[in-house]
């Protein structure tokens, strides 16, 4: 029996170290989407983002399917960097939904010459060969 909780307690240990290197790479992503907006890049900004058609960003005008697409909306709300000021994100909480799989709930803020605006996002995340990507962003 001994043996048994032994084996398990080192299964979940090993589970508990995957999980932390999945948050930390899901983390470091978020910080690279900042820096690049806050230096008005938004091809590099794009990165964390899966480069597919079955990409969705849903804000308040609705779901926007594709990575093209995407890309385009947020250099039409964005054209400047006046427009795009620097961002901020606080993160409420990463959670794996499965070992493929995470769940991001944050805050944005930009702060901005014309204005400043914030709201909230989730994000779905997907681990890829390439690593992990965003596959689904709803912002409000």
């Amino acid at each position: 029996m001994k043996k048994y909780f032994t084996i398990l307690a080192i299964f979940f240990f090993q589970l508990s170290m995957a999980q932390n290197s999945d948050v930390k790479a899901i983390q470091s992503i978020l910080d690279n989407q900042t820096k690049f907006w806050n230096k008005g890049d938004l091809t590099n900004f794009m990165a964390g983002y899966l480069q597919s058609d079955s990409l969705v960003f849903i804000g308040k005008a609705g779901p926007t399917y594709g990575y093209a697409n995407t890309l385009a909306n947020y250099k039409k709300s964005y054209p400047d960097t006046s427009h795009m000021g620097k961002l901020h994100f606080d993160i409420v909480s990463i959670k794996p939904l499965n070992t493929d799989h995470y769940f991001v709930i944050g805050k944005w803020y930009l702060d901005r010459t014309v204005g400043n605006v914030n709201g909230i996002f989730t994000l779905i995340l997907r681990k890829t060969k390439d690593g992990w990507k965003i596959i689904a962003d709803h912002s409000s």
